[in-house]
């Protein structure tokens, strides 16, 4: 469960003041105001209520619960989706229109989150036709013996999380599947791990760093290339126990090493890879950490500190989308800045159009930025 002092909700329930745990993996407070809530709840009340903040914890049956978590959203969309939202928020410029779209994002999300699910110790659910998510609880959050209450959003998610688990996600460039552990961001964007299964190796390339391995999907083929090491680095437990298993699974863990650490291990190689976070901007829960990266610090640092980690003749591979140019949050010229700023050339590009189904989404309010946008691997040497 989450680390430090525990969050507590209270509600009154039959004349008594009540109180468990509080637990949001997006980090949000525990609600001020809870009432009771069940099947008679009607949804127009209840999508008011939690516009005001007020959050419901479910008695009824959990099956009915989810059914008013989709009425929820479909108020919440359509809500977002009416004229007057439209004439009130025509953006002037695709950067104005990823920060409505990103406030409009987390507004939904608090919305959605007011409806609020109890646990019994060992990770039961005390409702009506609730389903037996125990494994799912002990995968995410480890072994649990409270009380605790969560939203019922947070908990599909987390189910959700579990189903990816166990299908995986097939790789086309590793020829195999890898599995994601919740929380841990899943390479659904195959084209990136393609440009790395593409690219040629620098001479003699013995050893490789993986700064960042989230998965672990890169190291896989950086080792399923011939790579004899590859010492691969996270900062997230969660995604060094997932790129654990899935390098035991695809056989080659005894090629890859996995420490903490904050970007770079000590040493140098002859190949230092690294995908970092593409969009500049602050991530509004744990899992957008591998999308969102606050003032750029995870690659204004793979750049600061590649030179010194690089072997004679060594390369560093920057797997970078250029969306946030498209977006106005990151000039091309800031980036060739920051490169030329820690020492660096560039060698070389290879670039890829995404396929993936929101480049081709016309409603989506950033879609003029996601149909131009193009994945980058940048091939950086020491100038």
């Amino acid at each position: 469960m989450q680390a430090g002092a525990p969050q507590l909700i209270h509600w009154t329930e039959n004349g008594e003041h009540r109180s468990a745990r509080w637990h949001s993996e997006a980090g949000m407070p525990p609600p001020k105001r809870v009432i009771i809530a069940d099947d008679r709840t009607n949804a127009d009340v209840a999508y008011r209520l939690a516009c005001e903040g007020t959050a419901l914890l479910w008695r009824g049956d959990y099956q009915n619960a989810r059914q008013l978590l989709q009425a929820l959203a479909r108020r919440t969309d359509h809500k977002g989706k009416g004229k007057k939202a439209k004439a009130a928020k025509t953006p002037a410029s695709p950067t104005e229109a990823f920060h409505l779209h990103r406030q409009a994002q987390s507004q939904r999300a608090r919305t959605l989150a007011m409806l609020l699910i109890p646990f019994d110790p060992g990770y039961t659910i005390p409702l009506r036709r609730a389903p037996d998510v125990k494994l799912a609880c002990n995968e995410a959050y480890g072994r649990g013996e409270d009380a605790f209450v969560i939203s019922l959003r947070e908990l599909l998610g987390l189910i959700g999380a579990h189903e990816w688990r166990k299908a995986g996600v097939e790789i086309p460039a590793l020829g195999a599947r890898i599995h994601p552990h919740y929380g841990v961001f899943s390479p659904v964007r195959g084209e990136y791990v393609q440009l790395v299964a593409d690219a040629p190796l620098p001479r003699d390339t013995s050893l490789a760093f993986d700064i960042g391995a989230g998965t672990g999907v890169l190291s896989a083929l950086l080792a399923r290339r011939g790579i004899a090491r590859v010492v691969a680095t996270d900062m997230d437990q969660r995604a060094l126990s997932c790129a654990r298993e899935n390098l035991a699974r695809l056989d080659v863990d005894d090629r890859v090493e996995l420490l903490e650490a904050d970007l770079f291990p000590p040493g140098r190689a002859t190949l230092v890879v690294c995908n970092p976070p593409w969009v500049p901007a602050r991530p509004n829960s744990s899992i957008e950490h591998a999308v969102y990266d606050p003032d750029s610090r995870m690659l204004r640092g793979f750049l600061c500190g590649l030179k010194d980690h690089l072997a004679p003749g060594g390369e560093g591979w920057l797997i970078l989308s250029d969306l946030a140019e498209h977006l106005g949050l990151r000039p091309r010229e800031q980036l060739m800045e920051w490169i030329t700023a820690a020492g660096l050339k560039v060698l070389g590009r290879q670039d890829v159009r995404p396929v993936h189904p929101r480049a081709a989404d016309a409603s989506d309010p950033l879609h003029a930025a996601r149909a131009a946008e193009v994945t980058s691997l940048w091939r950086l040497a020491a100038a």
